[in-house]
């Protein structure tokens, strides 16, 4: 085979590779969902979450069943556009239909305080750090 021929196979090979990764890039981190959040009730300031945390209802985290301790999400509420980041520290929820669970803070910067339930829009924006 001669040599350009083989350098032709060889670029092609590294366009397809490099295409192929590049459009998987950062995939995992690509995680959506939608559904029901809700908010942690008072009763719940200061106890432990899943994690090893203390709940604490001014800070920006909530619970979800199945992403990593860590993980910071793009909670937005379709109703009003409005969005908000925060971090799985715990489990839950535990009721049908409930993707997440928020802290206080996190539900009234979204405004779903009042409606105690409401939809919303969930995007990883950052992996949990490997350990």
């Amino acid at each position: 085979m001669p040599i350009s021929l083989l350098r032709s196979a060889g670029y092609c090979l590294l366009l397809v590779c490099g295409v192929s990764l590049g459009s998987c890039g950062g995939s995992k981190d690509a995680f959506t969902q939608s559904g029901g959040a809700s908010y942690y009730a008072d009763k719940f300031n200061g106890r432990k979450t899943a994690s090893g945390t203390t709940y604490r209802p001014n800070q920006l985290t909530a619970a979800h069943n199945t992403l990593p301790f860590g993980t910071v999400v793009k909670v937005t509420n379709p109703r009003n556009k409005r969005s908000v980041k925060v971090t799985v520290t715990d489990r839950g929820p535990h009721a049908k239909g409930r993707i997440i669970d928020l802290s206080r803070k996190a539900a009234r910067k979204i405004d779903i305080v009042e409606a105690g339930v409401a939809p919303v829009q969930l995007k990883v924006v950052r992996a949990a750090a490997k350990r």
